[in-house]
């Protein structure tokens, strides 16, 4: 797969990387072991950045993804993040990163973090108190590259003033533009840009489906996309994506992940999968192109979409 360099610190990933959120946490039950085979699967075809979060399951996605790579440990990047309370308040207090870094590094099972990430602004704790703390990890080998998540561009230039950037994670995708407004400044800081949800949640699956379908706990029970008065125009983008989608021979998942990659040379989608078939099916977008053209047309369609992004 081809290669993609993130930040000016040397961080060097794979065009498409793995997201681990939806194997323990947001997206109903999951299973360990077709999980496990997802990831494994994933490295197979040439993946080697995989991301995950103390949030996904307070721990568990970290140690079932700390498990899966644990025979290719050195092949591969992981990333995660810190930031939260157990009821979803932003807690970057001080002692707490400490703390929750250490409890990241047993859970992977590794002695360094290659990515580590503050989840989400914390406004009681100055970023760059934030950042400081960070620094320490790096600077005692636990931790190499530096990111930001879920953060405006004041906060990312404190922090970089602090410690380089090497990357923001910011939610992006056909259905949610808005971090497009932070490209001037990642642009003059040299951070590169990983993308979460660049499947929309899944709407842009190819297999979506009204949110009275989902689990009671499932996220998509609170998105606005799926609002019942959102839920026509939005299906309505998705099939005219589909049909350029089957134009190109390529599938919906496919277009959606090509695109993101056609917006930039230094953003990495992350997209994430319980089922093999699908890893590989994701995979596969890093060869799609478009033509002028095309591009034009994904554009207009994303300007049907309706209701916000999730904050987080």
């Amino acid at each position: 797969m081809q290669q993609r360099t993130l930040g000016r610190q040397g961080l060097v990933v794979s065009a498409i990387g793995y997201g681990a959120m939806g194997t323990t946490f947001a997206y109903g039950p999951g299973d360990d072991t077709e999980s496990v085979a997802a990831i494994r699967h994933a490295h197979d075809l040439g993946v080697t950045h995989f991301d995950t979060a103390e949030l996904y399951g307070w721990g568990s996605g970290e140690r079932l993804l700390g498990a899966a790579l644990a025979p290719i440990r050195d092949q591969v990047t992981i990333a995660t993040k810190f930031g939260f309370t157990d009821t979803y308040a932003p807690n970057s207090q001080l002692d707490h990163i400490r703390d929750v870094v250490d409890a990241s590094l047993r859970n992977l099972g590794t002695d360094s973090i290659d990515l580590l990430y503050q989840h989400v602004h914390d406004p009681q704790v100055p970023v760059e108190d934030v950042v400081g703390v960070m620094q320490e990890f790096v600077q005692a080998g636990k931790v190499r590259y530096l990111g930001l998540s879920n953060t405006d561009a004041e906060n990312i230039r404190r922090a970089h003033a602090v410690h380089p950037i090497s990357v923001l994670q910011t939610e992006y995708s056909v259905f949610a533009r808005e971090s497009e407004d932070l490209f001037p400044v990642v642009d003059e800081l040299g951070i590169g840009l990983v993308a979460y949800s660049p499947l929309a949640r899944g709407f842009l699956s190819g297999a979506v489906r009204p949110r009275s379908t989902y689990a009671e706990d499932d996220i998509r029970q609170w998105l606005e996309w799926w609002a019942p008065e959102n839920w026509d125009a939005n299906t309505a983008v998705v099939a005219g994506l589909t049909e350029l989608a089957a134009e190109k021979d390529v599938s919906l998942s496919q277009l959606a992940l090509a695109w993101i990659l056609a917006q930039r040379d230094d953003i990495v989608p992350i997209p994430g999968s319980r089922n093999p078939g699908r890893v590989a099916e994701n995979v596969t977008a890093a060869d799609v192109t478009f033509t002028s053209d095309e591009l034009a047309r994904i554009d207009a369609l994303g300007r049907g979409v309706r209701g916000a992004r999730a904050t987080s």
